[in-house]
């Protein structure tokens, strides 16, 4: 009798699909996700540094977009409103519900990187990435000061998508076409400045090269002086875009070294990390 041959089972096909690049299930959310900031840090102060980003974010976003904060989800505003048709009981039950539910939209959220000296706090809409950052770096630029004692470099992203070149080539066309929405015509020169963090599945020149196609047209490489920045981060599976000007001009948004080219002294104390009140104004 001739041996019979296994066929591969359909289940062990299907498990292998379902894991990402990085290791994680293709079922479970990213923690890394949506619109975002990009922060390095001092090592082992990764908790402080969301802590006083927080603060900073929330600062900025309410010059910026004013009016994005006020929308409540549950209960009453102010809390002192009683239904005098409702018995004990379930006055008891609505003021528990009242407690427990949120009371404003939440703008940012911090996402597990599980990374030394890395965060990555996301924005909701309409938060802009981009507008926050360069806010931040001018306001340090222009007064020397920074308002945070343990964030470093800041890269905004536009959004996060899944580290392939179909995914990167896509991200990569809706940037650069917000970027030059006001200026269509204008030809930049421009540079690529790429992070690979925990990632091992593209190669440098197989992002540089996907993102290379997407440049308008007259645009030109310029690595010693560029007027355009191309951020492009690469963390594990996920990859995150934009496209800034002033990134050199700016020590490359860290805004330690911004301050410290001011020549202002860190006037924290031991163990500040926190905005104090006072700047919260």
């Amino acid at each position: 009798m001739a041996e019979s041959k296994k066929r591969p089972s359909a289940g062990g096909e299907r498990s292998k699909k379902r894991y990402r690049s990085d290791g994680t299930s293709i079922w479970a959310k990213r923690s890394i996700d949506g619109p975002g900031v990009w922060v390095t840090c001092v090592k082992g102060k990764e908790k402080p540094t969301v802590g006083e980003l927080y603060d900073l974010f929330e600062k900025l976003a309410a010059a910026l977009w004013p009016d994005t904060n006020t929308q409540t989800i549950g209960g009453n505003e102010s809390g002192d409103e009683v239904d005098e048709d409702l018995d004990l009981e379930e006055q008891i039950e609505k003021e528990k519900a009242a407690m427990n539910a949120p009371r404003k939209t939440r703008r940012f959220a911090n996402c597990q990187t599980n990374t030394p000296c890395l965060v990555f706090i996301s924005c909701k809409p309409p938060i802009d990435p981009v507008k926050l950052v360069i806010k931040y770096v001018h306001d340090v630029a222009e007064s020397g000061a920074v308002q945070t004692r343990y964030t470093q470099r800041l890269t905004p992203i536009i959004n996060t998508v899944t580290a392939n070149t179909t995914e990167i080539k896509s991200i990569s066309q809706r940037a650069l076409k917000q970027f030059t929405a006001d200026e269509p015509e204008r030809k930049y020169r421009y540079k690529i400045e790429l992070r690979f963090r925990n990632h091992n599945t593209l190669t440098r020149k197989e992002v540089v090269d996907t993102v290379v196609q997407c440049v308008p047209e007259g645009w030109t490489v310029d690595l010693e002086n560029p007027e355009a920045c191309i951020l492009i981060e690469v963390f594990k599976g996920i990859a995150g875009l934009s496209v800034v000007t002033g990134y050199y001009e700016n020590q490359r948004f860290n805004v330690m070294e911004i301050a410290k080219a001011k020549g202002v002294e860190d006037k924290f104390k031991e163990g500040e990390g926190r905005m104090s009140k006072a700047a919260r104004v």
